[in-house]
């Protein structure tokens, strides 16, 4: 009798061991469905959430979008394709940049020497003055008829105001500009200015520094031709053994420059653009100028002849293309007066000397001459037509 009780004890014992089973199969299922559910919730909330922001910030950057475009221009309708045009588009003359960055940019050149467009070589014409071109009237019937062969720069005094009327040629063509005094290191600076500002137009092939007295000798034709025909550059510079010469070197300038390759020569030059985009980035010989030429040195003197017989002298025909008159003692050059202005004088001043052009012997020597006051321009403005072949 003890077997089929034992039989039914087991038997009770699985039905409640399988029972167990299936309640804990029910309560796992339902703490997972449960679990489901909570993430389900917590999920749907979180997307739906996420929708909302996401809805609201279209929302508001296309509010943004809409009211930004009276205040930002639409740059991509604007700037569209960046092309060689745009990159060789010139900066206003009247710009921001401080000498610094202008100096730095003025000093990029294209290592490839061939150029990927229509370039007509200009001439440069840069004038270091006080005030207004005071023979503005004359420059005019020069520039007269060759627009796009010529570009203008000029530096005058920052306290300058443009009382006097500009004529129509040198209107707009003033560079930043900072005060300059006499025979001091500011003015290499204005003139390093004046190049660095027409070193940014592409097409300026030769620089020519005038001042306000300048005036010119030959008509633009015959100017433009000997310029850009010229295979050397016009940088006056002689060895002066001389209180004027040597005797104004700073020993404190050895051993970057010593009193041997000490140079003097006129401050008004003629270059092409290598020589130009040199001087403008020159780090090694300005600054020695900058610290040690003040005083009696007068360094638009010598800063130029210095530096291009030191370093570029091959090129270099060793004289100016400006006539000055030195013949009276002093620290200033002769100013011509309103008398001796005539047609005999200004044919003299063409034709009255001997030189070396590109290898040959010419009387051509000097095409601008200074120091000439604004009591002379009405005869000049008179004699101009026909000495100077002017419209011709």
């Amino acid at each position: 009798m003890k077997a089929p009780k034992q039989n039914s004890i087991i038997s009770i014992s699985k039905l409640f061991n399988n029972a167990q089973l299936q309640l804990q199969k029910i309560l796992f299922y339902f703490l997972l469905f449960a679990f489901g559910l909570t993430f389900g919730v917590i999920l749907s909330f979180y997307l739906k959430n996420f929708s909302f922001n996401l809805q609201f910030a279209k929302f508001s950057f296309s509010a943004n979008s809409t009211s930004s475009q009276f205040l930002v221009p639409n740059l991509k309708a604007e700037v569209g394709h960046i092309g060689l045009t745009e990159y060789l588009k010139l900066p206003k003359v009247m710009h921001d940049m401080d000498d610094e960055e202008l100096l730095w940019r003025a000093s990029m050149a294209p290592q490839i020497r061939e150029y990927p467009f229509n370039r007509v070589p200009k001439v440069a014409f840069l004038f270091l003055a006080k005030g207004p071109v005071i023979m503005a009237p004359l420059w005019e019937k020069f520039f007269k008829g060759h627009e796009g062969l010529y570009s203008i720069y000029v530096h005058s005094s920052p306290s300058y105001n443009e009382s006097v009327a500009e004529s129509p040629v040198f209107r707009g063509r003033r560079i930043p500009s900072q005060e300059v005094g006499w025979g001091q290191v500011n003015m290499i600076e204005a003139e390093r200015r004046l190049l660095a500002n027409a070193l940014l137009d592409f097409s300026n092939q030769r620089f020519v520094l005038l001042s306000e007295a300048c005036i010119p000798l030959f008509n633009f034709s015959m100017v433009y031709s000997y310029l850009i025909n010229s295979s050397q550059n016009f940088v006056m510079a002689y060895d002066e053994i001389s209180p004027v010469g040597r005797g104004r070197y700073n020993p404190h300038m050895y051993p970057k420059i010593t009193v041997r390759q000490w140079r003097k020569g006129s401050q008004w030059f003629e270059m092409d653009r290598d020589l130009a985009i040199e001087v403008v980035s020159d780090r090694e010989y300005f600054p020695v100028f900058q610290k040690h030429c003040h005083g009696g040195c007068y360094a638009d003197e010598h800063y130029l002849p210095t530096f291009v017989s030191i370093r570029f002298w091959e090129n270099n025909s060793n004289r100016s293309l400006t006539w000055v008159d030195w013949s009276r003692r002093g620290p200033h050059p002769a100013e011509y007066q309103r008398t001796q202005v005539t047609p005999a004088f200004l044919k003299a001043l063409r034709s009255g000397s001997l030189c070396e052009y590109n290898g040959s012997i010419t009387n051509i020597c000097f095409l601008f001459a200074r120091k000439f006051p604004h009591a002379t321009l009405e005869r000049l403005l008179k004699f101009a037509p026909k000495v100077m072949h002017f419209n011709s």
